[in-house]
């Protein structure tokens, strides 16, 4: 078994919103990225490593990225050459990514490790935000294709103790995700946007009421759903982006979150057609 000494500070597990494509790091998304890059700055210390569960990598069984180096995946089109030739030449972490496996298979979740598989813009675009030295070393985590919500907070609680061992896990998705809204005319925009509210206030309740025991929060968010809004939000077998944040709220424990990132919603947007982007309501969360 592997075992990582307990002498590092304790990390939350955080839900983040990556933004469109390589937006964020273009400008376009002024409050994805000034939340992003202020973020590393409210940690109680620097993580020794993290895991970080992209909505961009599916696969059969929760899958590990278990290598000591990887390139970057360009899985995006259309925009600038400079888009295209990043680089974020942070470490892979080995023995994390076998302290992932073996929790896993501990909590009874099917799992496998992969060497090869590169970091997709779901993990390269925040972590350029968050630690633009590339400084610490990332472990990328597949969701399950089956986008079960169940099987999502099982996995987050079964990596649960990677928190006391210094470990930031990072779930990197959005609360909203329909590309039917997003570049529609500005009647369909208009009825996506009350669609988020309805579903962004479902979500941001059943993360943060503190009332609701862990057992509750969990089955709430199991039956997601049901939620008001819910398929406008995630289209049926379209809910990848989703499914980091029960990760996260698996990794939480049940506890209840904090809503982060609100104070950025106001940052200027030039371009009117990211503006539109802006509109819909989202939310990104911790759990400490």
């Amino acid at each position: 078994m592997t075992v990582i000494a307990n002498t590092c500070t304790r990390m939350p597990a955080v839900f983040i919103d990556h933004g469109g494509g390589p937006l964020p790091l273009l400008g376009r998304q002024p409050a994805i990225s000034s939340f992003l890059s202020s973020y590393a700055s409210t940690l109680p210390a620097i993580p020794r490593a993290i895991v970080l569960v992209t909505a961009h990598w599916e696969r059969p069984v929760a899958t590990v990225s278990t290598g000591s180096k990887y390139p970057l995946l360009f899985d995006y089109g259309g925009f600038p050459k400079e888009s295209y030739e990043y680089k974020y030449p942070a470490p892979g972490e080995p023995e994390v990514a076998k302290r992932v496996l073996e929790l896993l298979r501990a909590g009874a979740v099917d799992c496998a490790g992969d060497e090869k598989r590169p970091w997709d813009h779901g993990v390269f675009v925040p972590m350029m935000l968050l630690f633009p030295k590339a400084d610490v070393p990332v472990v990328q985590l597949s969701i399950r294709s089956d986008q079960d919500a169940a099987a999502h907070l099982k996995m987050g609680q079964a990596l649960r103790p990677l928190l006391d061992e210094g470990v930031l896990i990072v779930g990197s998705g959005a609360s909203f995700h329909n590309f039917g809204y997003f570049f529609a005319d500005e009647k369909k925009q208009a009825e996506g946007r009350k669609h988020s509210a309805q579903f962004d206030s479902w979500l941001q309740r059943v993360m943060c009421d503190q009332n609701l025991s862990a057992e509750q929060r969990f089955a709430e968010l199991a039956k997601w759903e049901q939620a008001p809004s819910a398929h406008e939000a995630h289209p049926r077998s379209a809910a990848e982006h989703l499914m980091p944040a029960f990760v996260v709220a698996g990794a939480g424990g049940g506890h209840a979150a904090t809503v982060v990132g609100a104070g950025h919603k106001n940052a200027k947007v030039e371009s009117v057609q990211w503006q539109a982007l802006s509109k819909f309501a989202s939310s990104q969360f911790e759990f400490v």
